[in-house]
């Protein structure tokens, strides 16, 4: 389909859908992961019709929340776990593959009215949570997935989060060289992540085992950042709107399409509530040289160059800083969030490495998620990295 096409479409008319072609025999719930698509170019909103300055619960400061944990975490009870304890163990005797599970298939009748707040906030309000006391020290690796990736099916359609297929990914230093950036994705090293978001709409983690140094985390709010910027930088805001930005593939892609995809850094939402969106990750940009020497892409410009320094530095500035022990589950909103790692260390072996496990999950529009000028708006598993017909798959261990 040509980019842009459907300029004439409604935001409520279904621009692009396989969520009904996608074969039992290969995804357990008939849903396939939509993956990586450029946007609808001809609906991307210019310049001039961005806000000069955002207000609401999606703006906010480190301030508001560093001395004031209560605002931002919580801790699960006895009864809690205990109700996820019994989820999982009745999901599991059901012999489900992990990747069929869903909320009918994961019962918490309690604690589901809790998350069903929760998702609200993570979508229209300050779009982050943290939950402790997750039992990962206690249940097998195949019971904490489960409760895990349960938890998730509240929140959202878990999608894949690479060409493998991985709906459940381990955030692990697999050995994989960091400077490799056009071939290596980030999170299986132990090096720095710089401020970006996933190619999802919430991002979970659950610390399973902690590193010995660093490992830390960061989030900013993009929409204080964006009022940052207007004060600030306003030629730097307006450039991060251009369709001028190559993002890599690094190789997971299906046949037929492109190694890279073309489009702009923040985003106005096609209809909604047109609030301001963000698609970013610095190591996707960066690794594109293979091709820019070779003439396919345009070099980054001293501009460009300059503007990714300036919103790194701004994140920097304006993150709320916090460390995620064993037990902890982080959830957040990738549209108007960013968040970002230290560097770490783990310690000498035989001791288990910093291990975290991922999840990527998906909200379409018609369901509460934000209205995005991409052809998969509105399906259940938008996003995402899919490559063909790539098998789900989730792994108790990084592979």
């Amino acid at each position: 389909m040509a980019p842009g096409a459907l300029l004439d479409e409604t935001p409520s008319t279904p621009v692009f859908s396989k969520d009904t072609d996608a074969p039992r025999s290969i995804f357990p719930d008939g849903i396939r992961t939509s993956g990586q698509h450029p946007p609808l170019y001809d609906i991307l909103r210019p310049y001039s019709d961005f806000p000069k300055k955002i207000t609401g619960p999606t703006v906010w400061e480190a301030k508001d929340y560093v001395n004031s944990p209560e605002r931002w975490t919580h801790s699960f009870t006895d009864e809690e776990v205990q109700e996820f304890s019994d989820a999982a163990d009745q999901f599991i005797s059901s012999g489900t593959p992990l990747t069929g599970i869903s909320k009918e298939k994961f019962p918490l009748p309690k604690f589901s009215r809790r998350l069903e707040e929760l998702r609200q906030d993570l979508l229209n309000g300050k779009g982050f949570i943290l939950f402790k006391k997750f039992p990962a020290g206690a249940w097998s690796a195949e019971k904490n997935a489960v409760a895990y990736m349960g938890l998730g099916t509240y929140l959202g359609y878990f999608v894949s989060q690479n060409g493998l297929g991985h709906v459940l990914g381990h955030v692990k230093d697999v050995g994989d060289d960091a400077t490799q950036i056009d071939r290596v994705r980030i999170y299986r090293t132990t090096a720095r992540q710089f401020f970006h978001a996933d190619d999802c709409d919430i991002v979970g983690l659950l610390c399973l085992h902690r590193a010995a140094e660093g490992g830390e985390s960061d989030i900013v709010s993009i929409h204080h950042v964006w009022n940052t910027l207007q004060e600030e930088h306003p030629d730097v805001a307006k450039l991060l709107t251009e369709p001028v930005w190559y993002f890599d593939r690094k190789g997971e892609k299906s046949d037929g399409q492109d190694d890279w995809i073309r489009q702009p850094i923040f985003y106005m939402e096609h209809g909604g509530k047109e609030r301001l969106y963000i698609k970013w990750d610095p190591y996707f940009v960066r690794s594109l040289s293979r091709f820019s020497d070779e003439g396919l892409i345009p070099a980054l410009s001293e501009e460009q160059k300059y503007a990714m320094q300036v919103l790194e530095e701004t994140c920097q500035r304006l993150s709320l800083h916090m460390v995620l022990e064993v037990g902890d589950i982080q959830f957040l909103h990738n549209g108007h969030l960013l968040h970002a790692r230290t560097e770490y260390k783990d310690y000498p072996p035989p001791a288990p490495r910093r291990h975290l496990l991922r999840l990527w999950l998906s909200t379409p529009e018609p369901e509460g998620g934000w209205s995005l000028p991409f052809p998969d708006n509105r399906e259940k598993k938008r996003a995402g990295i899919q490559v063909n017909n790539t098998a789900p798959r989730a792994p108790l261990d990084a592979e």
